[in-house]
């Protein structure tokens, strides 16, 4: 229990952590309280745009975001407690992994954020992975770089500052240009033996790209690298006032590095420890498996990350998920609202989600593809979303939403299966995190007929990144000499958490099993539909 009072005086005194995440659809901040609770939240609703040929957000988005998600919760703070914030212990901010933003000398933007969600540097990644022998995936930054120079963009020859959204936000609040480990291992490769940016393949990219005759060198524009426990710096007046725009926030508050969400969810489901893993599932879906070694050989479907403690890591990320899934639950809101039944979202999303449980095991022979944009683990650059089925399919509502389920675990499925199959990687837990869960023991159950594996979910599982981030600025606040993020999250944060594992129904692993041969057999419809449409 949290009493009013201890909580009041962690406000008044200072002892209290914000975390703040930029998801793919939400901006969300959380106060948290000496002992890792939350007591407060803001939220802000963004979308991600499509133009010219770009997925991106624009910089006033993200600080209108920023500052909107504070003040609600610095209005849930007042409202609750009667206390208007002004200081705070610790502050860390996260955003979505991957992506590409680069600055000239003064600062400027040079071209639009480019997101995770962009496929279009295939030949970049291709020729970088051949020439360092390490996999580069499209969304990495490193690879976004490497494109724009073979496209011959003319922004690169002005080029000062690399970073992402994370490092990008942390910059602007505190003047120090640095990320997390487990967000720099996404930008470019990570030598684990220094957890840096590996010095030997920065200079085979300075070598590959010198007769271009820049003026600048990777290492010269790259931000620095932390991990988890150091301090990244403090909040500058400046950054106070990006923040909070009533001026209430004092400046002087350090910071912790800023990390991706792959690094947040690691963090909030408590998967630091080698051998162990989570998916997180929402708008895109990937699973992080903490490796006890290297894989054998390179897989263009896996990205070697690591945790933000510098840990290798495993990774599939697919770029898309819930997006076709949520398209469809919006259609049967619309029908209802068509009669003038008004039905709570959430709730909609439970009836059909649980009626995902009624159909036949390998969803009664129907068939579809949730791309709303390129999936590099099946090798597509675009998306076509598409059902599919024949005159025999069993079309109805039960297989329709198992389906829709279904489709969304399938690639991430594809690339899980080469490490656990192929690699034989050892997993001793997966978490289950993020939105398609909230929906209690549906997107679970979905999830390890996938996988066939057991799979925990939680109860601080709808916690989410915001959380994540809170707790690796708490750690570096209130952490003892010589303790690791991982006995620091066992011992202060989850040594009393209660959760639910659920093992693998036989039934649902054997129809996931036809449902996964019929998605990969169809592969071709999802490409005439890329040609042609």
């Amino acid at each position: 229990m949290v009493y009013s009072e201890n909580i009041k005086n962690d406000l008044k005194t200072g002892k209290t952590v914000l975390g703040i995440e930029f998801g793919s659809t939400r901006i969300k901040a959380v106060l948290i309280t000496k002992n890792n609770v939350p007591i407060a939240d803001g939220n802000y609703e963004w979308e991600n745009r499509y133009e010219n040929n770009i997925w991106t957000y624009s910089t006033e988005d993200i600080w209108k975001g920023l500052q909107n998600a504070y003040a609600q919760m610095a209005l849930d703070i007042k409202t609750k407690y009667g206390i208007i914030l002004n200081t705070i212990g610790a502050i860390g901010f996260s955003g979505m992994m991957h992506g590409y933003m680069a600055f000239n000398k003064s600062d400027k933007l040079l071209t639009p954020f480019r997101t995770w969600r962009n496929t279009m540097t295939k030949e970049a990644s291709e020729k970088l992975t051949e020439e360092f022998q390490y996999n580069i995936p499209q969304r990495w930054s490193i690879a976004h770089l490497y494109q724009a120079i073979l496209n011959g963009e003319e922004h690169v020859k002005d080029i000062a500052f690399l970073s992402r959204l994370a490092g990008y936000v942390h910059w602007k609040i505190t003047g120090k240009k640095v990320v997390g480990v487990g967000e720099a291992s996404g930008m470019f490769p990570i030598d684990t033996k220094t957890n840096d940016f590996d010095k030997c393949m920065i200079n085979k990219f300075d070598k590959l790209i010198e007769n271009k005759k820049y003026s600048w060198k990777l290492s010269e524009i790259i931000p620095n690298v932390l991990i988890a426990g150091e301090n990244a710096g403090i909040l500058t007046e400046e950054g106070s006032k990006l923040l909070d725009i009533s001026g209430n926030l004092k400046a002087g508050i350090p910071i912790c590095p800023p990390e991706g969400d792959a690094g947040t969810g690691m963090t909030a489901t408590n998967s630091i420890k080698k051998c162990t893993g989570n998916v997180s599932a929402g708008t895109s879906i990937f699973a992080m498996i903490v490796l006890e070694k290297e894989l054998s050989k390179v897989y263009p479907e896996i990205d070697i990350v690591t945790t933000p403690t510098g840990n290798l890591v495993g990774m599939v990320h697919c770029n898309n998920c819930t997006s076709d899934l949520n398209a469809w639950i919006n259609i049967f809101k619309e029908f209802l609202e068509s009669f003038g039944i008004k039905e709570d979202i959430n709730k909609l999303f439970e009836i059909l989600y649980n009626k995902a449980l009624e159909g036949d095991s390998e969803c009664g022979g129907l068939l579809a593809y949730n791309y709303f944009s390129g999936e590099h683990v099946t090798g597509f650059e675009e998306g076509r979303p598409l059902f599919v089925r024949t005159p025999e399919s069993k079309f109805n509502l039960a297989n329709f939403m198992r389906m829709n389920l279904f489709t969304s675990f399938a690639s991430l499925k594809i690339g899980l299966d080469i490490m656990l199959k192929k690699e034989k990687v050892k997993v001793e837990r997966i978490f289950g995190h993020g939105g398609l869960f909230k929906t209690k023991g549906v997107g679970q159950r979905i999830m390890t007929a996938a996988i066939n594996a057991p799979v925990h979910i939680m109860e601080t599982a709808g916690e989410g990144g915001a959380w994540g981030i809170a707790l690796l600025a708490s750690y570096m606040l209130n952490k003892k000499d010589g303790e690791t993020l991982e006995e620091y999250l066992s011992n202060k944060v989850f040594s009393e958490q209660v959760g639910e594992e659920m093992l693998p129904n036989k039934k649902d692993v054997e129809g996931f099993n036809i449902f996964i041969e019929r998605y990969k057999n169809g592969m071709p419809i999802e490409k005439a539909a890329i040609e042609n449409i």
